[in-house]
């Protein structure tokens, strides 16, 4: 059973976009305007036959190679695909390469519209409102910024639970930094 191209651009049609055909590849090539991202192209490829969807932003990220924050920016990458569903990276150290992709498996089952549109619409919110904002932060200062988020809503929860407790922390903090100072030479 799986998907074919026909199915996907019909999918494609409903929502009044432009694409085209690759057909060598078995895929349809499609883009959308984005807001962080200069040219969001946007490949939809079925492998195996119609039983293995891809879908999959190419070259969203450039310059990453010989970055002087590249594992930071790997890093980050691979954080925002452990607190987004779906969405995950690849990158092709032989070229430098990243991909923002959301794959799986159809086998037996069919393709609906509506899972098309969550993974279509998924793929861009996360990639355009979420990643690239983050990642290019992590490009120009080596810091992951949704780091420092986490970090204040852990603070956050703590207040809310354990009224008082941030002041104990911070005092014992304080404790321990005077400890461990020793006095200049």
């Amino acid at each position: 059973m799986g998907a074919n191209l026909k199915q996907i651009a019909n999918y494609l049609d409903n929502l009044g976009w432009d694409y085209r055909f690759d057909d060598e590849e078995d895929r349809i090539i499609t883009g959308v305007e984005a807001d962080n991202l200069e040219d969001f192209l946007i490949v939809v490829q079925l492998d195996e036959e119609g039983k293995f969807f891809r879908v999959f932003a190419p070259q969203v990220l450039s310059g990453i190679q010989d970055h002087p924050h590249k594992g930071v920016i790997l890093q980050t990458m691979l954080a925002i695909s452990w607190e987004t569903k779906m969405l995950q990276w690849e990158y092709d150290p032989s070229d430098g390469e990243i991909r923002a992709i959301i794959e799986f498996p159809l086998e037996d089952s069919i393709l609906t519209e509506k899972q098309f549109h969550r993974c279509l619409s998924g793929l861009i919110q996360i990639v355009d409102g979420i990643a690239i904002p983050r990642l290019k932060e992590v490009m120009a200062t080596g810091l992951d910024p949704g780091n420092i988020e986490l970090g204040e809503r852990l603070l956050l929860s703590i207040q809310e639970e354990a009224p008082g407790l941030l002041d104990l922390l911070e005092k014992a903090m304080e404790a321990r930094k005077k400890r461990g100072t020793f006095p200049s030479e």
